[in-house]
């Protein structure tokens, strides 16, 4: 992903939006590369700074509709919906139920004693593809 040429592109459309997204994108990126002994992202490093730049903008939506100002809780949903375009398909609760659910058999998980087994697999097979939050749940909701 070119995040400059599409820079471009949102400028010469006048997509305000999705300018001040990609350029929250590259801005992240930049950081994430300055840090010390970073160097250059790969394609896993790049995916998690989105998703953690989904996530800030998905909780400031949810502050701001508890204040009951929805026009700006629009505006962080329409930075959500641009930048999870750079992500991969997030899965179904019942896919993610169905994989949960074949880690705890392969581990042999029994009580809640247990959830740092399956958090620690579940995490590691739906990276990227789920929610933490949702998988945290639904670990809960399977081993009480």
């Amino acid at each position: 992903m070119d995040i400059n040429q599409l820079i471009k592109e949102a400028m010469l459309a006048k997509d305000s939006v999705r300018l001040s997204s990609l350029r929250a994108i590259k801005s992240a990126f930049l950081v994430a590369q300055t840090e010390k002994g970073a160097g250059e992202l790969d394609d896993a490093a790049k995916q998690k700074i989105i998703q953690k730049q989904v996530k800030q903008r998905k909780d400031a939506a949810a502050i701001y509709l508890e204040q009951n100002r929805q026009d700006l809780a629009d505006d962080e949903l329409a930075q959500v919906a641009i930048l999870e375009e750079f992500l991969p398909e997030q899965l179904s609760e019942d896919k993610i139920r169905e994989v949960v659910t074949a880690i705890i058999a392969q581990v042999g998980a029994s009580s809640m004693a247990d959830m740092g087994k399956v958090m620690g697999s579940a995490n590691q097979q739906l990276a990227g593809k789920a929610d933490g939050k949702l998988i945290a749940q639904i670990v809960k909701s399977l081993l009480s």
